[in-house]
């Protein structure tokens, strides 16, 4: 359980920091360029300078998934943008957190784990809390790309999915090397992405890029040590609400945003999920 409350905290610090280069940066492109850069360094330095040997474990496995989860990274992160611009950011932010749907469904049709009855509870008031608590009125607009609403509810739940995927067919002894192939296929996506567009960049973008990388590496390193020892029925539901609540009280008691009705309601929801997926 400790790999999944550090995996909660680091990805509450990626917002964080998220949240504090607003003003700063002038490439958002830039920024994840340095975010997937020190992601990749770290992922090296984890693996022991053993790349070879832990892709002679499982080789083929590692390099697919890998390059997979790559580039549902930055995909995600792409189609995210293209929501917020389009669709607003409350209603796109909502399909991203119900994203969670996918890495548990599978856990459950596919690879059979069966929570208990309290634990399912727990789920669908994470869920319904997760929708309450980004829900505004000013998110139902006319005109809304359904579609593309769905794509970046799939595109996410299909990027966290990949580690549980991972820790059912990897060799054990290859996340790091699993983690490496990840965030270099992103790292070398982004390149290309800013080369095609001929894209400047800061030095705010890439201080603060260097800051997000640093948590969000360890929140994907986490979050695969903690499948490790919790079912992933548990895990990702607990894991997003989490973080979305930490976040929400950081808002609060540091960057003095407003509580709304409908929030504090969620966050209610939220504690009892919890309770009701750790029985």
């Amino acid at each position: 359980m400790i790999y999944l409350v550090l995996a909660i905290v680091s990805s509450a610090c990626v917002s964080i920091f998220m949240r504090l280069s607003e003003h700063y940066i002038k490439s958002e492109m830039a920024m994840f360029l340095a975010n997937y850069g020190i992601c990749t360094v770290l992922a090296f330095i984890f693996m022991e300078y053993t790349l070879g040997e832990t892709l002679s474990q499982g080789g083929a496995v590692i390099l697919g998934l890998g390059l997979t989860t790559g580039a549902l990274y930055l995909g995600g992160f792409m189609l995210l943008k293209y929501n917020m611009k389009h669709n607003g950011i409350v209603l796109s932010s909502t399909f991203m957190k119900l994203g969670v749907l996918i890495p548990t469904l599978m856990a459950v049709v596919i690879f059979g784990e069966m929570p208990e009855a309290l634990q399912i509870l727990g789920i669908i008031l994470a869920l319904a809390a997760i929708v309450v608590i980004q829900f505004e009125k000013e998110s139902i607009k006319e005109g809304n790309k359904k579609l593309w609403l769905l794509l970046v509810l799939i595109g996410s739940g299909m990027a966290d999915a990949m580690s549980n995927i991972y820790e059912q067919v990897g060799p054990p002894g290859g996340k790091d090397g699993f983690l490496l192939i990840t965030f270099g296929t992103a790292l070398l996506l982004t390149c290309a992405i800013m080369l095609i567009g001929k894209m400047q960049f800061g030095k705010a973008d890439l201080l603060f890029g260097m800051l997000i990388g640093i948590p969000n590496y360890f929140s994907a390193r986490f979050l695969l040590l903690a499948l490790g020892s919790v079912d992933a029925v548990i895990a990702y539901p607990v894991y997003s609400v989490a973080t979305l609540i930490t976040i929400t009280l950081v808002g609060l008691l540091c960057f003095h945003e407003k509580l709304s009705r409908k929030k504090a309601v969620a966050l209610v929801m939220i504690v009892a999920a919890l309770c009701l997926l750790n029985m």
